[in-house]
C-alpha cells in the first residue's frame, strides 16, 4: 500500500490523527513535500506547495487563511468541514441573543468590582440592576441571514425558544430547507428580513460578495432598537457603520465573535473572544471530517466538501483508477476517452462533474494503467493534474 505524508500546521484533535492508523496515511510533520496538509487557523497565503501537495483539509468552515485560488490553478482540492461545528456554534448564537437582550456583559463586570462600605454590595445591585434591563425574546422576530448547517439549527433552537423566525439565502440547499422547522419563514428578499426583525443573526460564509453585509445602508432598513449578532466571520459587518449606529440609537446591541481594536471597549457592543466552535467536541468533529475527507481523496480520488472543485464520488469498479483534473472546456471528456480507448484500455465506470472553471472526472478500468495511458493523458491541452490511484 501506498504511504501518503500528511502535514499538519495546527494541532488537531486525537480523534482525527487515530484516523489515520492504517490507513496508508501517517502525519509527518516534518516532511517537506506532503501529500495532504490539515489545518484549522493557520495562515497559508505565503507558503509554496510542494509538488506533492494534492489536497489541504481545513478543519472548520471558513478558507480564508488558505490561498484558494492558487490552490484551485495548481489543482490542489481545498477540502472544509460544513456542519461539523453548527451545534457549537449554535449554541452561543443562543447564548448572543440573551447578551443582545439584556445587559449581562456589563452587568457582570460591574458586579466585580463591587464592595461593601457604606452600602452593602446586596443593596447596590438592587439600586443599580435597572442600567443592565432588557427584553425577552419571546415572542420577538429574528432574522437569519444564511440558512446553512449553523443557520438551519439556529432557527430551530428560536423557534423552541418561542421567537418568529424570518430566514434569507438565495442558496438555500433542499436538505436544509427540510431541516427547517415548517414555521420559519423563508423569505426571497433580505429587505422583508431586515425591515421586520427585532434581532438579526448573520450566517453566511465570508467573500467579496458578503463583505460588509450588514452596513449603512442595510441597517437603514432596519427597525429602529434592531440587535444584531455576528458570529461568522468580522467582515461580514461594517465596523464603522455598525459603532455609527449604535451612538444614534439605531442599533441596540452589537453581539460579535471578532474583537478588533475598532470594536473592544464601544458602550453597546458585546465583544466575544472568538468562542464560536472552542468547544472540544466542535474541534474533534472538525478534525475527524477533515482527516477522512482527506484519506477519501488520497486513497480513493473521491471529493466530498470541497471549495474549489466539484464534488465527486464514485464506488470502485476496476482493479485500476485514473482520476484527471483539468479545466471546463468543450469535448474534454470524449479526448479523455478516446486518448484511453486508443491506448487499449477498457473503460468500466466514470464519472464527471464541473464547478466554474475546472472539472473533475474518474475512470475505472479493468487492469492498472501504465504509464504511457498517464503521460497521453497528461499531455492533452487543459489537463491540470493526472493521478493513479493505486491499491
Amino acid at each position: 500500500m501506498v504511504t501518503y505524508k500528511i502535514k499538519t500546521l495546527n494541532k488537531i484533535s486525537d480523534a482525527g490523527v487515530k484516523r489515520l492508523y492504517g490507513s496508508g496515511l501517517e502525519i509527518d510533520n516534518n516532511e517537506a513535500n506532503p501529500a495532504g496538509i490539515v489545518v484549522r487557523s493557520a495562515a497559508m497565503h505565503d507558503m509554496e506547495f510542494g509538488s506533492n501537495l494534492r489536497a489541504i483539509a481545513r478543519a472548520g468552515a471558513g478558507v480564508n487563511n488558505i490561498p484558494v485560488d492558487r490552490c484551485t490553478e495548481e489543482g490542489i482540492i481545498v477540502f472544509n468541514t460544513p456542519g461539523a461545528n453548527a451545534n457549537a456554534v449554535k449554541e452561543l448564537a443562543v447564548c448572543a441573543l440573551m447578551l443582545a437582550s439584556r445587559d449581562v456583559a456589563a452587568g457582570i463586570q460591574w458586579a466585580a468590582g463591587l464592595t461593601d462600605g457604606e452600602t452593602p454590595v446586596t443593596k447596590q445591585v438592587e439600586s443599580g440592576k435597572g442600567a443592565f434591563v432588557g427584553p425577552e425574546i419571546s415572542g420577538k422576530t429574528l432574522g437569519i441571514i444564511g440558512l446553512g448547517a449553523i443557520g438551519c439549527m439556529v432557527a430551530n433552537a428560536a423557534v423552541a425558544l418561542g421567537m418568529s423566525v424570518v430566514g434569507y439565502d438565495p442558496y438555500l440547499s433542499v436538505t436544509n430547507a427540510l431541516h427547517l422547522n415548517p414555521s420559519v419563514l423563508v423569505v426571497n428578499d433580505a429587505k422583508m428580513l431586515y425591515e421586520g426583525a427585532d434581532y438579526i443573526s448573520i450566517h453566511v460564509p465570508y467573500s467579496e460578495a458578503t463583505r460588509h453585509t450588514i452596513k449603512a445602508d442595510t441597517i437603514a432598513l432596519m427597525k429602529n432598537g434592531v440587535r444584531i449578532i455576528n458570529l461568522a466571520r468580522g467582515e461580514l459587518v461594517n465596523d464603522e457603520d455598525i459603532i455609527a449606529a449604535i451612538e444614534a440609537g439605531k442599533v441596540a446591541r452589537y453581539v460579535t465573535d471578532f474583537p478588533n481594536s475598532k470594536l473592544v471597549g464601544v458602550k453597546g457592543i458585546v465583544a466575544i473572544p472568538h468562542l464560536g466552535a472552542s468547544t472540544p467536541e466542535s474541534e474533534e468533529n472538525c478534525a475527524v471530517m477533515a482527516v477522512d475527507e482527506l484519506k477519501n481523496y488520497l486513497l480513493n480520488g473521491n471529493i466530498r466538501n470541497s471549495v474549489n472543485f466539484p464534488n465527486v464520488e464514485m464506488e470502485r469498479s476496476g482493479v485500476g483508477r485514473i482520476t484527471i483534473i483539468h479545466k471546463n472546456i468543450p469535448n474534454m471528456l470524449s479526448t479523455i476517452t478516446s486518448v484511453i480507448a486508443a491506448d487499449g484500455l477498457n473503460i468500466e465506470a466514470s464519472i464527471n462533474r464541473s464547478k466554474k472553471d475546472v472539472a473533475y472526472t474518474i475512470i475505472d478500468v479493468p487492469e492498472r494503467p501504465d504509464q504511457k495511458v498517464l503521460s497521453d493523458i497528461w499531455a492533452i491541452p487543459g489537463v491540470m493534474r493526472v493521478r493513479n490511484i493505486k491499491t
